[in-house]
């Protein structure tokens, strides 16, 4: 549901901020802070993360082309320059980070739905997709005279990923 929020700032909502300030305090990541709180790097990280940026740098340079999104993302109303955040990651203690990754690994292993079909016997499942490629660059996955692609099929046999199969699409 649309909350005229972006979706970064809908994702963050769903994050424990209290037991993120828990840890924060327990081992004094925002000790001598005023503007790039803990909260702001993980959020930073976060973003870069989710927007698959390779570099600090990166990520940076994207932070600064949304400057005027980024306090409606949660990142703070200031910009955050190259030397804080590399200063934050190099000083800060990841025990931090660490322990909240873990908790969050926790809370979802905790919500995920167990023994949802309750069936007996072996249960199978069995998906597949279509992956369209570009010929110039694929030329062994021909499908038509302009179009290549893959089939990915993915097999899980009770409960337990086996394997997966990617072969190049045709018409059999």
């Amino acid at each position: 549901m649309n909350q005229n929020k972006y979706v970064f700032a809908q994702l963050v909502a769903f994050i424990d901020r209290n037991h993120f300030n828990y840890l924060a305090r327990k081992y004094s990541g925002d000790r001598y802070v005023k503007h790039f709180t803990c909260w702001n790097q993980l959020l930073a990280l976060m973003f870069g993360q989710l927007g698959n940026r390779e570099s600090l740098r990166d990520l940076i340079t994207v932070l600064e082309a949304h400057e005027s999104k980024c306090y409606h993302l949660g990142l703070g109303r200031k910009p955050i320059p190259k030397t804080t955040f590399a200063t934050a990651n190099q000083s800060r203690d990841y025990r931090i980070f660490e322990e909240f990754a873990f908790y969050m690994m926790d809370l979802a292993r905790s919500k995920r739905a167990t023994d949802i079909f309750k069936l007996k016997g072996k249960v199978f499942a069995f998906d597949s997709t279509t992956i369209p490629l570009c010929l110039s660059v694929f030329w062994w996955a021909k499908f038509r005279r302009h179009k290549g692609g893959v089939k990915a099929f993915f097999y899980l046999f009770e409960k337990v990923q086996d394997y997966q199969v990617i072969e190049p699409f045709s018409f059999l």
